[in-house]
């Protein structure tokens, strides 16, 4: 890994010893020496089981706290929320002011590089730790070769979801797949990016386990179905608003596999998918996987500040359901939940707190969220764990859940966006989700109602799913020109200090 290192450094991600931190805690019940032979096949896993505990940190991975604020703030469902001089930068960026200095130069910006293309760095240096071992796969050991296949597919998932990430914040970016071209490798358009993405997954597919991720040999690693989704993602990425694009029937083929092969299911109850009991359910296409082993104390393996900078800020009186108060949601999703009598998920999505330092709204847990001094009432609801659900002697807010990333909702909704978009009959993927927020069916689907949907399933979530569905259908031009969109703006600018670093970009 010195390679990675020192790569890294360039990237100013993380301290020269930074690397080991993540291969040594380790959800997937691998260890990973200081020393390694590649002679030993039966230690081939540990690259990959780096790459999950990268992913799944925060410098670099995909759980930065700001990294969440930047995603996020740019739909009409989620605020900056906490103090208003607190990170002000994010309500720029909110606001669409991407050529202003302060925006230009944000840490936060060059922090999100760093940690999606620092995951994508640790994926490459993995495959190349694979590709060592794979010299001493011998002739005829089919087992080990069948291993090494799906293993460096697995990295390939992780590797375009990091991509996928950094796209929709920066629009065109370098497709990073050899650690010595960072400094001059060009950047890619948009679509290049989702058509890489899905030619990546066309060569994983195949060679992945065939298997739910909660079914996997290693407990919660992407499978084929992983790897199916995220190109059918990419690949309604790639046809924007146009119902004739061939992309869809991409999105509709790798949809209706995953569907087909009735391995799935919504888990039950949308208000406890985001707690405890909906850790890596049959819903789960991918999590981030952490835990505190079920003890009151000692070591534990967890996202950094994700969900404290989620938490409702101000005093809460001692109770562990506490944070920094970032990301609130906005009146217009509570508007939008209230004109559809969406009671679960508007109860789900919101955390909701009193009007003033000494008053509070009870949750439907039993937990008790004070107002603030700032004034703020409303709090990311998917992010809240009740106390009732936390391990005795764990006060960290957000201790022992999960990080929901990928899951089947998404399936059925781009499924029937996919049918609707061709003239078929979408009602019934559609409607499945309905059914699970306790909604009424709808006879005769249309686009906005797919679209609606996917708005209230996927809102006040960390992906940026509302920003980029408003995107990717045109309707970004009128549903955020209030707050300073325009055509231009889509994407932050990349940051000065990766441009000062490669003069391709």
């Amino acid at each position: 890994m010195n390679t990675i290192k020192n790569i890294l450094l360039l990237f100013l991600v993380m301290e020269a010893t930074g690397c080991k931190k993540f291969l040594d805690r380790d959800v997937e019940d691998q260890t990973r020496g200081t020393t390694i032979d590649y002679t030993n096949l039966n230690s081939m896993y540990s690259p990959v089981s780096g790459v999950y505990r990268t992913a799944a940190g925060d410098n670099p991975g995909l759980v930065h706290w700001m990294d969440v604020g930047v995603r996020t703030v740019r739909g009409d469902d989620v605020a900056k929320g906490s103090a208003p001089n607190d990170q002000g930068t994010l309500t720029d960026i909110k606001n669409f002011q991407n050529s202003n200095p302060g925006v230009v130069s944000f840490w936060g910006n060059n922090n999100y590089w760093n940690d999606h293309f620092g995951t994508v760095l640790y994926c490459n240096e993995a495959i190349n730790d694979l590709d060592r071992y794979a010299v001493n796969i011998t002739n005829g050991d089919n087992p080990n070769r069948a291993l090494y296949n799906q293993y460096k597919s697995e990295i390939r998932v992780i590797r375009a979801w990091a991509h996928m990430l950094a796209s929709r914040v920066f629009g065109d970016v370098p497709i990073v797949t050899n650690n010595t071209a960072l400094t001059t490798v060009a950047k890619s358009s948009v679509v290049e990016v989702r058509q890489w993405i899905i030619s990546e997954m066309d060569t994983a597919i195949g060679f992945l386990e065939d298997a739910r991720p909660n079914q996997s040999v290693h407990k919660g690693a992407v499978t084929k179905y992983t790897a199916l989704l995220l190109k059918a993602k990419a690949a309604a990425d790639a046809a924007g608003n146009d119902n004739g694009s061939p992309y869809w029937d991409i999105v509709l083929s790798a949809t209706n596999e995953i569907i087909n092969s009735n391995k799935f299911s919504l888990f039950p109850d949308f208000y406890q998918l985001w707690k405890i009991p909906g850790k890596l359910s049959d819903e789960a296409l991918f999590e981030l996987q952490y835990t505190d082993f079920g003890t009151s104390t000692g070591t534990n393996v967890s996202p950094g500040a994700f969900f404290d900078f989620q938490g409702p800020n101000g005093n809460q009186q001692g109770s562990p359901v506490a944070g920094w108060g970032f990301m609130s949601p906005t009146q217009a999703i509570v508007d939008f939940f209230d004109s559809r009598n969406d009671s679960v998920r508007r109860k789900t999505s919101i955390l909701f707190a009193g009007n003033s330092e000494s008053t509070f709204v009870t949750t439907p847990s039993g937990d008790n969220v004070y107002g603030n001094s700032n004034g703020q009432t409303r709090f990311m609801g998917k992010a809240y764990l009740p106390k009732s659900q936390m391990t005795p002697g764990r006060t960290n807010y957000g201790s022992n859940n999960n990080v929901r990333v990928l899951r089947y909702a998404d399936v059925l909704l781009l499924n029937a966006e996919a049918k609707v978009r061709k003239g078929q009959n979408g009602d019934a993927p559609f409607n499945l989700v309905r059914q699970r927020a306790k909604l009424n069916p709808i006879t005769g689907v249309t686009l906005q109602n797919v679209l609606d949907e996917r708005r209230a399933e996927f809102a006040a979530e960390w992906w940026g799913e509302r920003y980029n569905d408003l995107i990717r259908t045109g309707q970004a031009a009128t549903v955020l020109a209030p707050v300073g969109f325009a055509a231009g703006k889509e994407y932050l600018p990349v940051p000065t200090a990766q441009r000062d670093l490669n003069p391709n970009l």
